[in-house]
Formats: C-alpha cells, structure tokens, sequence
C-alpha cells in the first residue's frame, strides 16, 4: 500500500500537475477523489491537526459557493466550516498530500517534493 495519499479533484490543473511530479518522480501514491470518496469529518479535522492549520485557513475563497453562501461576511466556528466544507467540497483548497504524521497543501505543485 502507498504511504502517500492525495487527495483531490482530478480536473484541478494543480492536481495534475502533482501527479505528472509524481510518476516522474517513480513514486508510488494513491489519489483519493473527495468528489467520489467523500471526506469524513473526522477524517479532515485529521488532515488539519497534520498540516498545523485551522479549517479556516484552508477554505477556498474565490470560489463561487463561498461567495454565494457570504462565509466572508460569517463569524464562524471551526466546527461550521469543517461542515461547510464536507457538504460543499468545492470549497476544500486541494490537493493535500498526507504522508504518515505529516500533511501539506501541495499548491503549487512543487509543494508536494517537501514530502518525497
């Protein structure tokens, strides 16, 4: 089984660009498409004890589901944005790259070699 896991949205061009770094990096990972495989709750709070952030932090504000939903204008808890983003998943800053203990939002792409 791979000790590296991401997990993303395969359209995402930074997704892409992660996976081209890794093949041609001979690594052996498995990609988890939270579009499919939804994120549990626990599962995210997880990944984000991991990367060393809130949720807040990794919530993405230029898309159109942030601005609909005026989170900017929301004091939230970070129990309500880790619900906002496990019902919303668009909002999720991808793709996060977890491996053992530690966790990274591989944006940009070359992120993802702090993990190699």
């Amino acid at each position: 089984m791979p000790s590296l896991t991401i997990y993303e949205k395969p359209t995402c061009t930074t997704c892409r660009e992660v996976h081209k770094v890794l093949t041609e990096s001979g690594v052996d990972f498995s990609a988890v498409n939270y579009y499919v495989e939804p994120l549990s709750k626990s599962k995210l709070k997880e990944l984000l004890t991991k990367m060393g952030m809130p949720a807040a932090a990794l919530l993405r504000q230029k898309e159109e589901i942030y601005k609909k939903l005026k989170l900017s204008e929301k004091k939230l808890t970070e129990e309500q944005v880790l619900d906002y983003m496990i019902k919303y998943p668009d909002l999720i800053q991808r793709p996060i790259a977890e491996k053992g203990a530690k966790a990274i939002l591989a944006r940009p792409a070359e992120k993802i070699k702090e993990l190699l």
